[in-house]
């Protein structure tokens, strides 16, 4: 870490350190800002030219946002959309406890949802209902249900599996409650949940829209925990997007540009400890993460670039001169440019070891008002998928522990979760394997 760090940083008048502003937060009844783990490694590959549940695309490379009308992502497949797809500019993800009784309650629930995700991802006109009955949408995106970009990834947590369903000896090896880090304050009101839907599409009345289809029709199966929405920036002036920090977010990690990466880094398989059922899946990270953007806004740049190790205007390293240059740590053994405690330091030090540690990153600021007490509620979404989340997330998060960036980043919610195989035809369903 620079010297400078604790000089160029103006502090909170005496009395009210950071921490002692969190405490703050805490005692006010606010859902107090939480650990250090925005922005971990990068993930991404190419750009598609025309939706696709199998195209691997860095989060928010669409240049402007399509219309309503674009073409559909394709519902069927051995994956779920939602994760390899190009990230659209608006997401929302929802966590669910569920109030089904029973494991037949639940296979049905989960064919209701599987049901009601195909037609909205694919739109068109809703059923036609007799003239006395409630009216069979919403009509919130008018008569006819436009597509527009919308995938529904669906995701289990490690609740799923306790004694309720007889699912205890099928739960994914990996899958557990997400553990409390250092420097980590989470609301546990706003963390786990049995099902998570991630929604993104290219509109938020789409997702708004979307999300009530879905509550109405699984009523006395799922009850809402917690929700968070985000959006993806435009790129700005061009690249990658920023996050609210101002920063590049989701620069490209190299190996998640291999063709081979997904099978290799996404992709859970089938066989060892993992049950048959989990082959096409992948393990799911959320973690909501507020930025303390008062304090950072009055960090000198300088601390900020090196903190990061990327420069803000361009976002290439602090040893290069684009974006996507090669941080070329061996010719900075020492740190002296890119220090050892710089966040992309910390999150990939680009060795081989390393490279099987990356993961693919979906991520979506948000923009959530003011709290209580008149303080800014901005921050990440952090989304991650995982071939092995001990392996993947776990690892990486550990070594970002007491980071120089954990000052002014704190996770507040999220949680583990898998995200469901594939529906692979019209007669298939979300968790078919899990439950038939």
């Amino acid at each position: 870490m620079s010297p400078q760090r604790g000089a160029d940083a103006e502090r909170p008048a005496a009395g009210l350190g950071r921490r002692g502003f969190l405490h703050g937060l805490v005692g006010a009844g606010v859902a107090a800002p939480l650990a250090a783990a925005a922005a971990v490694a990068p993930a991404a590959a190419t750009p598609a030219s025309a939706p696709s549940s199998s195209t691997s695309s860095p989060p928010g490379t669409p240049a402007s946002t399509p219309s309503a009308d674009a073409p559909a992502y394709p519902f069927h497949g051995a994956h779920q959309a939602g994760i390899l797809t190009p990230a659209q500019r608006n997401g929302t993800f929802v966590a669910f406890d569920l109030t089904a009784s029973s494991r037949a309650e639940l296979t049905e629930l989960m064919k209701t949802i599987t049901e009601r995700a195909r037609f909205l991802t694919a739109g068109g006109l809703p059923a036609e209902v007799g003239i006395a009955a409630p009216p069979p949408d919403s009509g919130v995106l008018g008569p006819r249900v436009p597509s527009d970009g919308l995938t529904v990834t669906v995701s289990l947590g490690a609740s799923v599996f306790d004694d309720r369903y007889g699912l205890a000896g099928l739960k994914p090896h990996r899958l557990r409650t997400m553990e409390d880090f250092p420097n980590d304050a989470l609301d546990r009101a706003a963390c786990d949940g049995d099902v998570l839907l991630q929604l993104c599409a290219h509109h938020p009345d789409t997702i708004t829209h979307a999300l009530r289809d879905i509550a109405k029709a699984t009523r006395g199966g799922m009850q809402v925990r917690w929700r968070k929405d985000g959006f993806v920036s435009p790129p700005r002036p061009s690249g990658t997007p920023r996050n609210l920090m101002g920063f590049k977010d989701g620069t490209s990690s190299p190996a998640l540009a291999e063709p081979s990466a997904p099978d290799r880094l996404v992709w859970t398989h089938a066989g060892g400890p993992e049950p048959r059922w989990v082959e096409g899946g992948s393990y799911h990270v959320v973690r909501v993460i507020r930025m303390l953007v008062e304090f950072w806004d009055r960090v000198s740049l300088h601390e900020q670039e090196n903190m990061i190790g990327r420069r803000r205007d361009s976002g290439a390293p602090l040893t290069g001169t684009r974006e996507h240059d090669d941080p070329r740590y061996e010719t900075d053994p020492t740190g002296d440019v890119i220090q050892m405690d710089a966040h992309i330091r910390l999150a990939n030090n680009r060795s081989p070891q390393q490279a099987e540690q990356q993961m693919l990153r979906r991520s979506y600021n948000y923009d959530s008002g003011v709290d209580t007490n008149g303080n800014l509620d901005n921050g990440l979404v952090f989304a991650c998928f995982n071939q092995d989340l001990e392996r993947q997330f776990v690892t990486v998060q550990k070594r970002l522990i007491d980071e120089p960036l954990a000052d002014y980043i704190s996770p507040t919610g999220g949680g583990y979760f898998f995200a469901l195989p594939g529906v692979r035809h019209q007669a298939d369903w979300f968790a078919s394997g899990l439950l038939a």
